[in-house]
Order: C-alpha cells, then sequence, then structure tokens
C-alpha cells in the first residue's frame, strides 16, 4: 500500500481520565502504529484537562480519538475539538453523550422501534438497600463503558450488592437496573451506517466483564454467529437502527443479549468509539469481511476528513 495519510499531521488521543484509560492506551497504540504505517506524520497525546492547549500548540490536520469512557466518549472532548475546530474521528457531541448516558439512549432507541430491556434509573443507595426488583437483574452505572462497576445479581440472592453504598463507589449516585436476560453475548459493528456481522461471545467466566473483554483468553468469538438467521438479520438491522437513532457517525459497536429459547433479542448499548485492542471485536468483524486493520484505520480518518471542518454535531 502507497502512503496515503503522507503529509498529514494527525494527533492521537489517549489515556484519558476514565477508568477505562489502561484499555484506551492498548487502543491507542495499535491506532498510532496503523497512522504511522499508513504515512502519517503522528503526535500522540496523554489527553488530560489541558488538551485543548496541547491541541492548540500542536495544531493538527485531525484528531483521532482513541480515548473510552466518560469525559473521552461522552461528549466532553468532543465538545473541545468542535471549539478548536479540529476535524476528529467517530461521533459528535451530541451522539456521544446520548450513547453514553443509558437512559436515555434507551428512550431513543425504544422510540426508533430497537427492543431494549425493561428496568430503570435508582439512587444507588436505594439500590443497596433491598431488591428493587425480584432477582435476576443486572446493576450497572448508567454512564460508564467496558462493564465496569457492572453487578450481576442472581435467584436466591440474599441482597443487592453492597458496593453500591461504598465510599469508594466513583460511578454516579445513580444506578441503572434491568432483568437479566439469560442466553447469548452478540455484538455487531457498523461502519459507515452498515452493520458488519454478528459475533457471538463465549466468556470464559460466564460473564462478559472487563476481564473477559480485554483479558487473553478471556472469551471466545464466533464469527460469525451460529443463530437462527432470522435473529441474526435482526440483529444487522437492530444494529444500523440504533446507530442512525443515535445520530452516529463513523465505526460503532451495539451489544445484546439474546436469548435463543425464547428467541428474544435485546439491545443493550451502542459504543460509540469501540476498542481497537487485540481482543476487540469491531477490528475482528471488519478483517472477517475482508478489511485490514490498517484500512479500517485509514477510512476512520477519511470518514472525519469528509465531514469538513470539525467533526460536526452528530
Amino acid at each position: 500500500m502507497s502512503a496515503p495519510l503522507a503529509g498529514k499531521h494527525v494527533a492521537v488521543l489517549v489515556g484519558g481520565l476514565s477508568p477505562e484509560r489502561e484499555v484506551s492506551l492498548v487502543s491507542g497504540a495499535a491506532c498510532v502504529e496503523a497512522l504511522r504505517r499508513l504515512g502519517a506524520k503522528v503526535t500522540e497525546v496523554d489527553a488530560g484537562r489541558d488538551v485543548a492547549q496541547v491541541l492548540t500548540a500542536l495544531g493538527p490536520d485531525l484528531v483521532y480519538n482513541s480515548l473510552h469512557g466518560v469525559w473521552g466518549e461522552d461528549g466532553c472532548v468532543q465538545g473541545v475539538l468542535e471549539t478548536l475546530g479540529l476535524p476528529y474521528t467517530h461521533s459528535g457531541v451530541l451522539a456521544s453523550a446520548l450513547a453514553m448516558d443509558k437512559a436515555k439512549a434507551k428512550a431513543v432507541l425504544a422510540a426508533a422501534g430497537v427492543v431494549v430491556p425493561g428496568g430503570g434509573l435508582y439512587n444507588r443507595f436505594e439500590a443497596a438497600r433491598d431488591h428493587v426488583m425480584k432477582p435476576p437483574y443486572v446493576v450497572k452505572p448508567n454512564a460508564e463503558g467496558s462493564s465496569v462497576g457492572v453487578f450481576l445479581v442472581f435467584e436466591g440472592a440474599n441482597g443487592p450488592p453492597q458496593e453500591l453504598a461504598s465510599p469508594s463507589w466513583t460511578y454516579g449516585e445513580e444506578v441503572m437496573i434491568e432483568p437479566y436476560i439469560a442466553g447469548k453475548e452478540l455484538a455487531v459493528a457498523v461502519m459507515n451506517g452498515k452493520a458488519l456481522t454478528v459475533t457471538d461471545i463465549v466468556p470464559r467466566t460466564g460473564f462478559y466483564d472487563y476481564d473477559a473483554k480485554y483479558g487473553d483468553g478471556g472469551s471466545q468469538h464466533v464469527v460469525p454467529a451460529q443463530i437462527p438467521a432470522a435473529a441474526f438479520e435482526r440483529a444487522l438491522r437492530m444494529a444500523e437502527a440504533a446507530h442512525a437513532a443515535l445520530g452516529c457517525r463513523g465505526l460503532t459497536r451495539s451489544d445484546f443479549r439474546y436469548d435463543d429459547i425464547n428467541d428474544l433479542l435485546v439491545l443493550l448499548e451502542v459504543n460509540t468509539q469501540p476498542g481497537f485492542t487485540p481482543t476487540s471485536l469491531a477490528p475482528e468483524q471488519a478483517a472477517h469481511v475482508g478489511i485490514g486493520f490498517d484500512e479500517l484505520v485509514l477510512w476512520i480518518v477519511e470518514d472525519a476528513y469528509g465531514r469538513g471542518g470539525a467533526g460536526g454535531n452528530a
């Protein structure tokens, strides 16, 4: 391949302030290497609260956002980049903020006809005092990713997770509590509005938690998922509908639960900045449909350039 990004200066935002900092550093490093192979001049920026000053001094042609989680993925950094007038990758301010807020995203998705779990928001202390719904159920922060701060409460549990009331809890005063949906964990990446394929994630521990997502051998990925053709097609269409309903741009990944006994497919959340680690799902799906890692990174950059000026408000 020639050097399609020769002469371009790309600043890659990595690290950040969220609990997903370490994942971002790994994702970012892989993207930095790909951008250099593509001929770009790359400056890696460990993003802190001085990111506006750092980027102003650097004056890059484009910002490649490899941050994950709050602040970097929830519209905050996107707002900074809009203010600076710098083109940037992935979704814009509104879509990023909406997708990160699970309660608001569910409302938008349900209105668009996407099947989402029941449940709702509860004060963490209320949720720690007693079961707010009959187990089994799932407790998760309303605005975190990578399964950070997630608890499964199974049938027969004596009480809810007491960690919710701990002084060390740092994931907000409200938690999302949803009924637990038995079955398979599925994922669908959407690129330029088009779903790629469906992955069936088989975690080693029985739950697709942080270690299962990023640990070596933490989970097995079956690509394409061996599920009924109608359910496979439904997952593709729901992921595309979710991407569009939230106003996302570039590459996203939708996560599902599929109760294969009752043929119930439910969309859990949309990730606006999927990981690019060695165990990440979106690059794996792209490879499955014939798009190599470097080609995927190049497309993400070209998609950002194609919007013109800053990244746009979507």
